[in-house]
């Protein structure tokens, strides 16, 4: 059996998002399509049938909004089905140019919140894993820099958590990423391959990683969809003292999702060297282009 890991970025336009993310949610092959089943259960409960037909979108940005939250707490929960049709009435007057209610908006940004929180919920119960890189936004690489054709010191910092979580398992692992723009794919393969076969460390963990991803377009792939989800928590909402990050973060969003990311995060050891270190799946890497420092 293997586990595939489901892999999307946040904040890499360099527009609001404070830091850089990469990474996303492992879930074992024998527990995909259990939470595929939960995830359209929860989606129709939550937003109605026609959620997806009426243009209704899962993504952080959108569940997570600020002004979606606004939203929630302008009035006093909805029920089910009055939730239901207000959101409906959302969507099909935006889509024919009409001003929704005060009531449509407030069933829109409480089902948002709801379904944020399932989507936790349901991670946590089939067992998903959480790996994720994280860069200061906008750092450059030195003028000099000639290794743009291996992959980054945060990306090789992924590759070797989720390598210790197969090993660990004695399990193989998968990627499966989100499709964005074909040339930039092209080049992080190639970087991807480059790591697998031109280094020895990356030649040895071929042994759990199958290192040829799978891209997949993430309005099809709801694995991509959660893992967006939680990078985006995480740009916003998920900090360790030891990083000394001084961007900005979201408050809300800290402590609704800071601790639901750290259950979700692999905790584990490496053994390099002869020395035991201990690894978190989430890690910060504040300049990826120097070589490796103490970065935990």
């Amino acid at each position: 059996m293997s586990w595939l890991l489901f892999m999307d970025e946040s904040g890499h336009d360099h527009r609001n998002m404070p830091m850089e993310v990469r990474g996303g949610i492992a879930i074992h092959s024998s527990k995909i399509w259990p939470f595929i089943q939960d995830w359209d259960k929860a989606r129709a409960e939550i937003f109605g049938a026609n959620f997806i037909e009426l243009g209704g979108e899962i993504k952080g940005s959108k569940l997570l909004e600020r002004k979606r939250i606004e939203w929630a707490d302008q009035m006093h929960p909805l029920s089910k089905e009055a939730r239901h049709k207000a959101i409906n009435r959302f969507l099909t007057q935006k889509q024919q140019k009409e001003a929704p209610t005060r009531r449509d908006f407030t069933a829109y940004g409480q089902a948002s919140l709801m379904m944020a929180e399932r989507i936790f919920d349901m991670l946590s119960r089939h067992e998903a894993v959480l790996f994720a890189s994280l860069i200061p936004k906008g750092v450059k690489p030195p003028r000099d820099f000639q290794f743009n054709h291996y992959l980054r010191k945060d990306h090789v910092f992924l590759q070797e958590r989720f390598f210790c979580f197969l090993e660990h398992k004695a399990e193989h692992g998968l990627f499966v990423m989100d499709q964005t723009e074909k040339q930039q794919d092209k080049r992080f393969v190639k970087q991807l391959q480059n790591y697998y076969t031109k280094t020895h460390t990356g030649r040895s963990r071929t042994q759990w990683i199958i290192p040829s991803p799978l891209f997949v377009d993430s309005e099809m792939s709801i694995g991509v969809q959660a893992a967006d989800l939680c990078l985006y928590c995480i740009n916003w909402g998920f900090r360790m003292e030891s990083w000394q990050f001084t961007g900005p973060r979201r408050e809300e969003i800290a402590q609704k999702f800071g601790g639901r990311l750290n259950a979700l995060q692999f905790k584990g050891d490496s053994y390099q060297g002869g020395n035991t270190h201990y690894l978190y799946g989430i890690v910060y890497v504040p300049d990826p282009f120097t070589g490796r420092n103490n970065e935990p």
